[in-house]
């Protein structure tokens, strides 16, 4: 960007040979006009048919500098970015440079909030999960088949996304944008055979007491299917641990970013640099990206950059905080800018990184740092960055910084930067993005020597049950191969009894038991905050006996559990699949 500038206070000039320019304030008496939606300077253009002390129609003069100015480099640069030049667009921009008018296009208002979204909404956990948080003020989002039923249960004013795991067009990613995270309590619906009371009395029991059968559609198609469906409606909304990827990779070093100079030669400048591939130029001996030129202050000018030609698709990063650069530093200071607009001449969103000579180094710079600059002036009534709309990114060594100030780093000449990727990241500590309740006893069906009579009934059942806890496995699995922050909470046998008694946290899939809805909905929403939560999947259950009814005695309600002490004493990576010696499930 350059700090040279017409605006609605920068005078127009008469030139004793004709034509026009425009003052700016660089520290130093220069001319210029924008062209093409981009500013350069210094050049004036005058009508032809004049006397000698006149232009020609095609003449083109240059002022300031004793280098000359590269007319076919800007005609180039112009075409990259933004294909043949639009005499209309010339125009316009011309008119706009001398009466101050504002950008073509503001950038869009971010959307704020971290919404949860709730899947099985309408379900024991689920809409408990719900007044949960309503409680707390967190706001929340419900998936749910039936309308009246969700807006009965939940009431009238809920933020409902009508849809279907098992139905993949019910799920568009537009219906999730602003969702930060996810409880997800959906299952298959497992009723007696001989049916059930109106208020389902008897599912609530659990199937120890009834002959159970599938209601609805298959294991595979919810616990399975609907889990893979629910994963691509979500992922771009809550992130990644491992962020979004925007430029790197082996064998992916470009990607889908098209990079091209952009240097002061809009403006008049001479300085000039390039975008390159280094084969082995990383730290690891892979190829790496490579800005590097020569920059000068001739002509007024001092700045050189690379540029992406505008995404397709504007790429969403609200699931993330901010872009993490790895380059090897040369001791100078770059920018980074990020524009949320299509067009051209509007505002972009900067901040300033230092480099260490010599060494690989990770930027950090987090979407709060990120400066609203406009035409080199900070612009305090800017809308706040759009991480949800991000249109393009630069990278820029120049002299000037914003609002008048100077690169302390900057000097004439050679300068390089390999950069080997940049990604979307994620703030540490990672809390979990998505939170599954799943079952216990999803690893034991083929477990070798396992007595099965010795099992709960879906254990028994689950061929019988269409493969329930087979499938409820392969789900598991996918949300730990998709690469978003989890928690998967396994409870033992669901009752209708309060929260409150004593828990055990297990891992590695054996412990049996029951435990109440409630408090597996505490544990949930618990799990939401919590670093400790990442990545682990356990099992849980009261210290009541099956015999022993739980019961509260309102004038005495039990203390509220502090879920840290168990989330702590959790590993990751324990999952029972161990106790299959690495033989898969059976379907």
């Amino acid at each position: 960007m350059s700090r040279c500038a017409v605006s609605s206070s920068s005078p127009v000039l008469a030139n004793p040979r004709g034509g026009f320019a425009a003052s700016c304030s660089t520290g130093r008496n220069q001319r210029g006009i924008f062209l093409g939606s981009r500013q350069f300077s210094p050049i004036i253009y005058s009508p032809a048919g004049r006397a000698s002390s006149r232009l020609s129609r095609r003449e083109v003069i240059t002022f300031a500098g004793q280098q000359s100015w590269d007319i076919g480099r800007f005609v180039r640069t112009l075409y990259f970015f933004n294909g043949p030049p639009n005499p209309l667009k010339i125009v316009e921009s011309i008119i706009s440079s001398f009466t101050g008018s504002t950008p073509g296009e503001a950038p869009k208002k971010m959307e704020t909030s971290d919404v949860v979204l709730v899947t099985g909404a309408t379900g024991g956990v689920g809409r408990r999960v719900v007044d949960i948080l309503r409680k707390k003020g967190v706001p929340i989002r419900v998936l749910a088949r039936n309308e009246e039923k969700a807006r009965s249960m939940l009431g009238p004013d809920v933020d409902l996304i009508i849809g279907d795991v098992t139905k993949e067009s019910t799920l568009d990613p537009k219906y999730f944008k602003g969702i930060k995270k996810v409880v997800n309590a959906v299952s298959v619906i497992v009723g007696p055979k001989e049916g059930d009371t109106p208020d389902r009395q008897k599912y609530k029991q659990g199937i120890k007491f009834f002959e159970p059968e599938i209601k609805g559609p298959s294991p595979e198609m919810v616990e399975y299917i609907g889990m893979q469906n629910l994963i691509n409606a979500v992922k771009n909304s809550v992130g990644l641990t491992e962020g979004k990827l925007l430029f790197g990779g082996t064998g992916n070093l470009s990607g889908k970013l098209v990079w091209g100079a952009l240097d002061d030669v809009v403006m008049g400048g001479v300085s000039e640099s390039t975008f390159q591939i280094q084969p082995t130029g990383s730290e690891t001996g892979g190829p790496t990206g490579l800005f590097k030129g020569t920059v000068s202050t001739s002509n007024n000018g001092g700045f050189t950059s690379i540029r992406t030609k505008n995404f397709t698709v504007p790429e969403d990063l609200s699931a993330y905080d901010g872009i993490e650069l790895r380059v090897k530093g040369d001791g100078r200071r770059y920018k980074l800018i990020v524009r949320t607009s299509f067009e051209w001449d509007t505002v972009g969103y900067i901040a300033s990184f230092d480099t260490t000579k010599g060494e690989w180094q990770s930027v950090n710079i987090p979407f709060s740092s990120l400066n609203p600059v406009f035409r080199a002036r900070t612009m305090p009534d800017a809308p706040p960055f759009d991480a949800s709309n991000v249109t393009s990114l630069q990278l820029m060594f120049s002299k000037f910084e914003y609002d008048g100030k100077l690169n302390p780093t900057f000097t004439e000449g050679l300068f390089e930067l390999p950069f080997s990727s940049i990604r979307a990241y994620i703030n540490e500590p990672i809390t979990p993005r998505l939170v599954h309740v799943s079952s216990a006893g999803v690893t034991r069906p083929e477990r070798p020597g396992l007595d099965l009579s010795k099992q709960p009934p879906a254990v028994r059942l689950n061929k019988e049950l269409g493969s329930i806890l087979t499938y409820k496995l392969k789900g598991e699995d996918l949300i730990r191969e998709s690469g978003i922050p989890y928690t998967i909470v396994r409870p033992c046998a669901l009752t209708e009894e309060p929260a409150g008694a004593d828990l055990i946290f297990d891992q590695g899939d054996n412990i049996t038991g029951k435990i109440s809805r409630e408090e597996v909905a505490r544990i949930c929403v618990a799990a939401l905050a919590s670093p400790n939560a990442v990545e682990k999947t356990f099992e849980v259950k009261s210290t009541v006996p099956f015999t022993e009814p739980f019961v509260v005695d309102p004038s005495n309600p039990p203390p509220e559990k502090d879920y840290e002490v168990y989330f702590k004493q959790l590993k990751t990576g324990i999952t029972g699949k161990e106790a299959l010696e690495g033989t898969p499930a059976q379907v």
